[in-house]
């Protein structure tokens, strides 16, 4: 099994996307120079960002002309 290559970009993006935000909630858990409640408000909204992103539907683009035999995961 192979990806094609914008779904194989997609999931490269978003987890490059990922990773940074969940080096951003945990530098700010780290870095608690905020008050409690600040600290908890942008850690609950990177939170929804992560899940957020989790939950896309990547669309794919199929091209009916770069079609190849075998199995692919779209």
């Amino acid at each position: 099994m192979s990806f094609c290559d914008h779904c194989e970009g997609q999931r490269f993006d978003r987890a490059r996307v990922l990773r940074a935000l969940r080096a951003a909630r945990r530098r700010i858990r780290r870095d608690q120079k905020q008050d409690r409640q600040t600290v908890s408000f942008m850690d609950e909204t990177l939170v929804a960002a992560i899940e957020a992103i989790r939950s896309m539907d990547i669309p794919h683009l199929e091209r009916f002309d770069e079609i190849i035999d075998g199995e692919l995961i779209h």
